[in-house]
């Protein structure tokens, strides 16, 4: 098991700051936020109007079949353009290869929640029998993954994994896993999110969630900021290929990067607060450590789950300086693309995942925008306000969700 090594060799990114990877990377560099006032329905009766929307996005083009754009939820349609993208960038001939050893594990947080709000309404108000029979096949969190398989025919190990803003990282830890073991040599991974509608956006800004700087929409992501006040939503996916290393070396794949480690762990001690001192995310990190083989003075840059709640970052601070010790304050970068972006839940691994391999690429941190008044009790490096040069050699993606799941996935240069 420990001598089939992983690589990434393709993304796909449809994101609130580019429908593609270059722009996606490009308006991360630039410090460009994605966060406007939403669109997609009312405003005026929420708390929170403002959200990091996918905008310019047409599904039908990525699709084999058009009419099965309207069969499918959008978070299903925005997982199917970021696959295509990321088997073109890969270069993967699909046809050269044993589709039996080819799988996919991409998970969604919420699923279709816009299909469960619609046929909820049209079956309360118009009867049973007007519900849409495609209901349930576009609401299940994992028909992302399960029609991804039959647009490509990937017969392999197919899973979707539901852990809410830790989908994403715990989708393509365990597809690290999977080629690890030896039951598959190519994983399409990663994660979808499209819950901006009324009831996703309302039961977020019920618990007090979400960030009401409705004026200000570009400067409501502001992690680790004094003046932060939680989050804001976004949606998008994020696909990567993941390749065992010799099949990827023998079709002269384009790598990017090692996989080389992942963690996971519980905090298990609330619903939706992180443990005080951050234990359980000092734990996971300790855990992707372990299994690279690595030290902590070795990570060059850390993607931050960082969402822009007062408890989250603070807890998230405590747990990087648990986890590395001195040199959490010693040329350890730490920014989080949140800021920018938005909370994109379930799919944010995958995307930040994009961005920790692009800053390996160019040798260049993205930044943490909107950090103009830093929080005392979060008092490490976080790139504010500018990316700046680096070399990256080891990073780390963080992603923490509701129920104390923790998820950390551990990527070196090759």
């Amino acid at each position: 098991m420990s001598e089939r090594r992983v690589v990434i060799t393709g993304i796909g990114v449809v994101s609130p700051v580019g429908n593609d990877l270059q722009t996606f990377w490009e308006s991360l560099k630039s410090g460009r936020s994605g966060i406007r006032r939403f669109t997609a329905f009312d405003s005026e009766k929420f708390d929170c109007k403002i959200a990091g929307e996918v905008t310019g996005f047409e599904a039908a083009p990525f699709y084999k079949t058009p009419k099965d754009v309207k069969r499918t939820d959008r978070y299903t349609q925005l997982a199917v353009a970021a696959t295509k993208m990321s088997l073109e960038d890969s270069g993967l001939d699909l046809d050269a290869i044993d589709r039996d050893r080819a799988g996919v594990m991409i998970g969604s947080g919420v699923g279709g929640l816009a299909t469960m709000e619609e046929q909820v309404a049209k079956t309360l108000t118009r009867g049973p029998d007007r519900t849409s029979p495609f209901m349930i096949a576009m609401m299940i969190s994992n028909m992302a993954s399960g029609f991804v398989s039959m647009e490509h025919g990937l017969r392999g190990p197919n899973m979707a994994i539901v852990t809410a803003c830790a989908t994403a990282n715990h989708c393509m830890g365990e597809a690290w896993r999977i080629i690890k073991f030896g039951d598959a040599d190519v994983m399409l991974t990663g994660g979808s999110e499209a819950c901006i509608v009324p009831v996703g956006m309302a039961g977020f800004s019920a618990m007090r969630a979400m960030s009401v700087r409705n004026d200000e929409p570009e400067k409501a992501s502001r992690p680790f900021d004094k003046d932060r006040d939680g989050f804001v939503m976004g949606e998008g996916a994020g696909v990567l290929i993941l390749e065992e290393y010799e099949h990827a070396k023998k079709r002269g794949a384009k790598i990017y990067c090692e996989v080389v480690g992942y963690g996971l762990t519980a905090d298990a001690y609330h619903m939706t607060a992180p443990s005080p001192e951050g234990e359980g995310a000092a734990r996971c990190m300790r855990m992707a450590l372990n299994h690279a083989k690595l030290n902590p003075e070795d990570v060059d840059y850390i993607n931050a789950h960082g969402t822009s709640t007062p408890i989250g970052d603070a807890c998230e601070t405590k747990a990087v300086k648990a986890a590395f010790g001195a040199h959490a304050h010693n040329g350890l970068l730490v920014s989080s693309t949140k800021s920018m972006t938005g909370h994109l839940l379930g799919a944010a691994g995958a995307v930040e995942m994009a961005a920790c391999v692009m800053a390996m690429q160019d040798g260049i941190v993205p930044p943490t925008i909107n950090l103009d008044n830093p929080d005392p009790e979060c008092d490490l490096d976080y790139v504010p306000n500018k990316a700046r040069e680096h070399k990256v050699r080891v990073a780390i993606s963080n992603s923490f969700g509701f129920g104390g799941h923790n998820s950390s996935v551990l990527i070196k240069a090759i």
